[in-house]
């Protein structure tokens, strides 16, 4: 009876030490964020990432270009018009050079132009998924496995950032206003000279 007796405390403490252990892994588990907080931490990554400066359209005010905030995110305007385009300034070693509102980008690489963030399906990023959009910032390649992404995109330093972070700033991206912008396709260097000659002409 006795032998019967040590062997069932032995046995209750035993489980309950393996409750109070299990319970106190829980407990110093990383509570899983909300869509909202998730949304609000995307907010702050993407702006402290400094994500406005090139995929937000400007305007232009007593003090300077300011964002647009009717156009947040959604990238270089369709139709806006490159100013003339000094081939010479764009060699390799040489500085490269950017539209008025920073969302056109020229160098040796040739032009790039920000993309549309906005989660509208046609134009912007609204077929994407969480998955798509941290393996396009992990391989530095459009959707993850097409062109690449080209400067001054730093995908290379947003590629540190845990996965966790990068599902909140796809979360608040995809809780944008869809804004319908047709990004330009890139141009490649070999092409920057026709288009100065052509600008001349306009």
């Amino acid at each position: 009876m006795k032998k019967n007796a040590l062997v069932f405390l032995l046995f209750t403490a035993v489980f309950l030490s393996l409750i109070y252990v299990q319970s106190g892994c829980q407990s110093h588990e990383k509570k899983e964020m909300t869509n909202e907080e998730m949304i609000e931490r995307g907010k702050y990554l993407v702006t402290a990432g400094g994500c406005n400066d090139c995929h937000s359209p400007k305007v232009f005010g007593q003090m300077g270009p300011m964002i647009d905030s009717t156009k947040l995110l959604s990238g270089h305007p369709a139709g806006s018009p490159m100013a003339e385009i000094d081939t010479s300034m764009v060699a390799p070693g040489k500085w490269y050079l950017a539209s008025a509102d920073l969302t056109a980008w020229v160098g040796p690489w040739g032009i790039s132009y920000t993309a549309n963030l906005t989660p509208d399906e046609a134009t912007g990023i609204g077929t994407w998924t969480d998955e798509v959009f941290i393996k396009a910032i992990r391989t530095g390649k459009h959707m993850g496995v097409g062109r690449p992404i080209l400067p001054p995109m730093p995908y290379d330093q947003y590629a540190k950032l845990k996965d966790e972070d990068l599902k909140s700033m796809f979360a608040y991206l995809k809780s944008l206003p869809p804004l319908p912008n047709k990004v330009p396709d890139p141009v490649p260097p070999n092409m920057l000279g026709s288009m100065h000659r052509k600008s001349k002409k306009m």
